[in-house]
């Protein structure tokens, strides 16, 4: 089954969405900023994606730039400030088994499904 995390006020997450909907693909949706991701679970993402935790921030985000951005952080670090700030977390990430990507752009998930 494939899922996808989403935040639906996003237009390239709701553009994801679409377009498994247009392609007729069943998936599950994430929100998640309402439900919490585990640290095990975003670890795991990362690894899918076969990304450095930080290729997974928004860096342009004010919370980043504010907060952490002239910092030195560890990966565990920048999983932490995700984890406690999911707004910082690249989006749409679409995952289908041990394949991943950010639906950026949206075409991107054409890739695995």
């Amino acid at each position: 089954m494939i899922t996808i995390y989403h935040n639906p006020r996003c237009s390239k997450s709701r553009e994801g969405v679409c377009l498994l909907e247009e392609k007729g693909i069943e998936f599950e949706t994430f929100k998640y900023l309402d439900e919490k991701i585990t640290k095990s679970e975003l670890t795991s993402i990362i690894k899918k994606l076969n990304i450095r935790p930080i290729e997974l921030v928004r860096t342009k985000e004010t919370l980043w730039k504010d907060n952490f951005k002239d910092k030195e952080l560890s990966d565990d670090q920048i999983i932490t400030a995700m984890l406690e700030n999911p707004v910082l977390i690249e989006r749409p990430i679409i995952i289908n088994g041990d394949k991943a990507v950010i639906g950026r752009p949206v075409e991107r998930i054409l890739e695995i499904i």
